[in-house]
């Protein structure tokens, strides 16, 4: 499938998957950041140092590694770029569905 397909640029939610191959860690990880979106990302590696390696790198919301959609409501969850702003779950949730305001008043004295 072209690099600049529909399925590769876009956040397609549904039963879908799309495969390059890669030679290298930095290629693929281009290839992951090469798109505006970034809910989530899944790793498939046997190796714990690529894994937090290259998860470190990834642009986006949560990385599963080796698993899918297993999640502790606690921990942060949300996306990065244009899948989304702030992050909900545990005390992330407050900031999420709150905003805060400025009330700034002058009181007479008298």
């Amino acid at each position: 499938m072209p690099l600049d397909s529909r399925q590769v640029l876009e956040e397609t939610f549904g039963p879908v998957v799309v495969i390059h191959p890669f030679d290298t860690e930095d290629e693929v990880v281009a290839l992951a950041n090469g798109t505006p979106y970034g809910l989530d990302a899944q790793l498939f590696t046997e190796n714990v140092h690529r894994a937090r390696r290259v998860s470190a790198k990834l642009n986006v919301g949560t990385v599963w590694v080796n698993c899918f959609f297993i999640r502790d409501l606690r921990a942060p969850f949300g996306g990065a770029g244009s899948s989304g702003i702030g992050r909900e779950g545990g005390n992330f949730s407050r900031e999420f569905f709150t905003e805060p305001k400025a009330v700034t008043m002058q009181v007479d004295p008298a």
